[in-house]
């Protein structure tokens, strides 16, 4: 079947939209808006769901509802649901240790020391699923606080210098998934993992 399965992690509710750990949300919204498709609630799915079609593929996309801690939850949900060959899936996702601005496609790999990440390899009880990975930077280290200064960065709204970046990236990140169905995903994945953020 000609389709793809895209979740972007990040938590629901107003007060965490602009959040730097909303990068997989803020993605696949500013897609849909291309589109003018909408998000609706599919409870079975713990998850907000909307429906593409581009250039003869179905794009399926997910907002979990289970919060990024246990993002597990939703995509077992979904994969158990569509009955998902996992190479059809895709998880877009923050990551600390990257540079802002910075993109890495990996077809597998462990948490990396990400919630949202650990969540859904123990619900699905694998490491190989494809993951694009969005640099938001490190925070600060400052001596004695540093779980407390990761939660304050994770959960900190982006700034308009660090948006000026990322909007870069989510363009980006967007064309490539457009191209799901007419560019080999080797080819996406190499165009990705070089991606300079001066180059736009």
């Amino acid at each position: 079947m000609n389709e793809k399965y895209i979740v972007g992690l990040g938590n629901p509710g107003k007060e965490y939209k602009n959040n730097r750990h909303n990068i997989g949300f803020l993605i696949l919204e500013q897609l849909t808006k291309k589109y003018e498709s909408n998000f609706v609630l599919k409870n079975k799915l713990k998850s907000r769901y909307s429906e593409l079609n581009i250039n003869n593929l179905t794009y399926r996309l997910f907002l979990p509802n289970t919060y990024m801690n246990k993002s597990g939850e939703a995509v077992k949900a979904i994969v158990d649901w569509y009955k998902l060959d996992l190479d059809q899936l895709f998880i877009i996702v923050d990551d600390m240790d990257l540079p802002i601005g910075k993109i890495r496609f990996r077809k597998k790999g462990g948490s990396g020391g990400h919630n949202g990440l650990k969540s859904i390899i123990d619900n699905l009880e694998t490491q190989n699923f494809n993951r694009i990975r969005v640099g938001i930077g490190s925070p600060k280290k400052i001596r004695d606080s540093y779980n407390h200064n990761v939660i304050s960065h994770v959960l900190g709204n982006i700034s308009s210098e660090e948006k000026l970046i990322l909007d870069k990236v989510y363009l980006k990140i967007n064309k490539s998934l457009e191209q799901l169905n007419t560019k080999t995903e080797d080819s996406i994945m190499s165009e990705l993992n070089s991606f300079n953020r001066e180059e736009i």
